[in-house]
């Protein structure tokens, strides 16, 4: 099992361990899934341990063994005490309480207490109140405030695009929001008895007499003057390495989101081939890339983009392979295989409940995209990876291109 044991998102899973699939954890060492303890003298200490797990990706704490990796084994009372503090830490030490399971292990005669702690649905979990921790490699520390925030998004108790960004009235279009809403929705803002203000605080897109992100990104005058972070960079290098300084094509795609979807795509099909294929010579050439797929991959960038991440979506154009990549990793229980077949978490419902009625963006938010980006993908012989990227915080599509003929 390389790697350690899977990270745990469904705390009902039966997770068993042998003796020997122990001797392997210990000879690959301690790692972001895998912690060693010889012992726990205080009970603060071993529900920080948990709570990391659990703000994090779930993972298992072996109790018995030193930081030498050597097996010391527990006593009777130990595995008694450790076990009443578990349960304890679980049910009080920790808020909101968290299910855990526990597993005695007899190797070489001495006793190992296993703790299988899931990665936790209702985030973010606190010893004593106020102590937030996640892991960070083998090791653990404080949360930072941008991923407490982000733990409170992803268990749906707070939403980026609802915060306020202190852009005011002056940076709102009215006219541009106005027209939209008379599109969308088949009436006229002026004909509901309602003020404006309070409409707008309806949608989301005002909130305490501030635009929210949503109302900032959907319908503010420059959004780029106030979250200059929220663009997209996009490039064409002339090779295949991000750290070449030269390039055919630069680009750096501002203003409101349907704006950087609509310049976004039309960076790419100005920067990708035609080809005629088997088509005739005088047919218009098909695109290497289908368009409807590499659209969706924008799309889905803008809308499921974590802008808890403070950095903009990349469009990088290579001679083998186009890159669209957005911050952030796949929300909660989403992984690079089920969201082969339409599983999809809203991150941000307001901006998503705007950009779905415009036709114009073609995004419908019922988890169809991805599956039919996949299926044109296929038909058009165009490899495909999605790459969910914990380590750099972001997640990547990536189509590889057709090389060039020499």
């Amino acid at each position: 099992m390389a790697g350690g044991l899977p990270p745990f998102h469904d705390s009902n899973i039966e997770v068993k361990i042998d003796c020997l699939e122990l001797n392997n954890v210990i000879d690959r060492g301690e790692d972001t899934s895998n912690q060693f303890k010889a012992n726990f003298h205080s009970v603060d200490k071993l529900a920080v341990e948990i709570c990391a797990f659990a703000n994090s990706d779930g993972g298992s704490l072996y109790i018995g063994i030193s930081d030498s990796e050597d097996i010391e084994g527990l006593s009777k009372e130990d595995v008694n005490r450790l076990n009443q503090w578990i349960s304890s830490t679980c049910s009080s030490k920790i808020a909101p309480p968290l299910f855990v399971k526990t597993e005695i292990l007899i190797c070489d005669g001495k006793r190992i207490l296993v703790v299988y702690v899931p990665k936790g649905s209702d985030k973010p979990y606190a010893v004593n109140t106020t102590e937030f921790w996640v892991k960070s490699g083998a090791d653990k520390r404080r949360a930072t405030r941008e991923e407490l925030l982000r733990l409170m998004q992803s268990s749906g108790f707070l939403f980026a695009d609802e915060i306020e960004t202190g852009a005011g009235v002056t940076d709102f279009d009215a006219d541009y929001f106005k027209r939209f809403y008379e599109q969308y929705y088949t009436e006229k803002v002026e004909d509901i008895d309602i003020p404006l203000e309070k409409l707008l605080e309806n949608l989301k897109l005002v909130k305490n007499g501030q635009l929210t992100l949503a109302g900032l990104l959907l319908f503010g005058r420059s959004p780029e003057r106030v979250k200059p972070q929220f663009v997209i960079k996009a490039t064409y290098y002339k090779g295949n390495d991000i750290h070449s300084d030269e390039y055919n094509d630069s680009e750096t795609i501002e203003g409101r989101l349907i704006e950087q979807f609509e310049y976004g795509v039309s960076f790419i099909q100005r920067n990708i081939k035609g080809l005629q294929k088997s088509r005739n010579i005088n047919a218009p050439p098909i695109l290497e890339i289908p368009k409807e797929a590499f659209m969706e991959a924008v799309a889905n960038a803008i809308v499921h983009r974590d802008y808890f991440i403070n950095a903009p979506i990349f469009i990088n154009v290579f001679k083998n392979r186009l890159e669209i990549i957005s911050p952030g990793i796949l929300p909660n229980t989403i992984t690079e295989d089920n969201i082969r077949y339409g599983v999809h978490i809203e991150r941000n419902p307001a901006i998503l409940s705007f950009l779905e009625r415009d036709k114009k963006f073609r995004y419908s938010g019922r988890g169809s995209g991805v599956p039919r980006m996949i299926w044109l993908c296929r038909e058009s012989d165009v490899k495909l990876d999605m790459v969910n990227d914990r380590n750099k915080q972001i997640f990547k599509v990536v189509f590889h291109r057709i090389p060039d003929e020499d």
